[in-house]
């Protein structure tokens, strides 16, 4: 392995020690050149290997390292390698003998990972991402953009997303696009997504966010409902009515709808689902009441299929972000997806419906996760 593929790993796993408060990370011991002493902690030794070693880290040595994390076992992943269990087994035990520290524990029933093998796994698949992207670099000879991207977005998506994902694909015939549709947010540093965009402005360390789109969601029902059930004047009057309630990050409802003064309402569903286009139509077919986005429901506000109630009252805005991980080497596959992007924004924004009292977008502007855990510390 290159001097500079351990240079990654002994800057990012410092990096990660900081970041994740990993104790024993103390990070004046870590900088300066220090003589492993009784006391030193597993952290500490980890870096003063990764920097003073003769022995350098092999690539086969992460690989194997991060298929068992992620195969959860060494004969899934020897399979995966297609290599005898022994050799994945022997890479493991060479890993740990060049770092000087326990990364995996092993029991007969299944692997965990150690505090410190939990911060190594997250530099390591960083530091092969960027093996890969440098192969794939010197492989691309001309403007073609080849290989697997991975993208995981939320269920509530414009038709004009779906247009520009189509539209993506088509223009780059040679890249395989694999286009995952979920609520929750995948692990984006563990490698199995390349970028994603999430309805969220809550980034975890180690990403960057590109925010896209600020887009008001608004409390709506359809004349029909309102007719039989009548108009709510306060959110009080919400305990009286049928809230059609969607699903958040986890397996429960959102039962808790957002004031625009701040805080939030308690309220009571009668049909629910995590899929946001259901919930507008469910509305618009007159079930209940629905906190859904301008954007979604603007064509029904046109046509008068649907009617906002409690303006100004309950709602909030909803973020839409470009989230991928901060790394020096970004793939020309990601890179593509970005600029793709970035340049679709302003063409959406010029075609849709204008939203009330709209934010200025925030394209092309990178945020560390750190930055923004600052931002939102002061009031975000």
């Amino acid at each position: 392995m290159s001097l500079d593929i351990i240079a990654t790993l002994s800057i990012g796993f410092r990096r990660s020690l900081v970041n994740e408060r990993t104790p024993g990370g103390h990070l004046q011991r870590i900088l300066r050149p220090i003589r492993i002493r009784n006391n030193a902690s597993t952290i500490d030794i980890i870096c003063y290997n990764l920097i003073h070693m003769t022995d350098p880290v092999e690539t086969s040595e992460l690989v194997a390292f991060t298929k068992t994390v992620d195969a959860k076992s060494l004969s899934r992943a020897a399979a995966e390698l297609r290599v005898p269990r022994a050799t994945v087994s022997r890479r493991l035990a060479r890993l740990e003998e060049r770092l000087g520290a326990r990364l995996l524990r092993r029991t007969t029933r299944k692997l965990v990972l150690t505090d410190a093998g939990e911060v190594f796994y997250r530099q390591a698949c960083i530091a092969l991402e960027a093996v890969r992207a440098a192969e794939q670099s010197v492989r691309t000879t001309d403007d073609i953009v080849r290989g697997d991207l991975r993208v995981s977005v939320p269920p509530m998506t414009s038709a004009g997303l779906h247009a520009m994902l189509c539209e993506f694909a088509a223009r780059h015939p040679e890249l395989r696009v694999h286009i995952h549709t979920s609520n929750q947010h995948v692990d984006l540093l563990r490698g199995d997504y390349d970028v994603a965009l999430r309805a969220s402005s809550q980034i975890e360390p180690g990403l960057i966010a590109r925010t896209l789109l600020r887009d008001p969601i608004i409390a709506v029902a359809s004349p029909a409902y309102l007719a039989n059930r009548g108009t709510p004047r306060t959110p009080r009057d919400l305990k009286s009515h049928s809230c059609l309630l969607g699903f958040t990050r986890g397996e429960l409802p959102e039962t808790h709808w957002p004031m625009t003064t701040g805080g939030k309402l308690h309220v009571e569903g009668t049909f629910f689902s995590n899929d946001i286009a259901l919930l507008c139509e469910a509305a618009v077919n007159g079930l209940g009441i629905a906190l859904l986005p301008r954007d979604l429901v603007s064509p029904h506000l046109v046509s008068g299929a649907l009617v906002q109630v409690l303006v100004g009252v309950v709602g909030a805005e909803l973020h839409i972000a470009l989230v991928y991980p901060e790394r020096t080497f970004l793939p020309p596959q990601v890179r593509a997806f970005i600029d793709t992007v970035a340049a679709w924004i302003p063409r959406e924004l010029t075609a849709s419906q204008p939203l009330s009292s709209p934010a200025p977008s925030s394209v092309g502007t990178k945020k560390t996760a750190r930055r923004s855990s600052r931002k939102r510390t002061g009031g975000d």
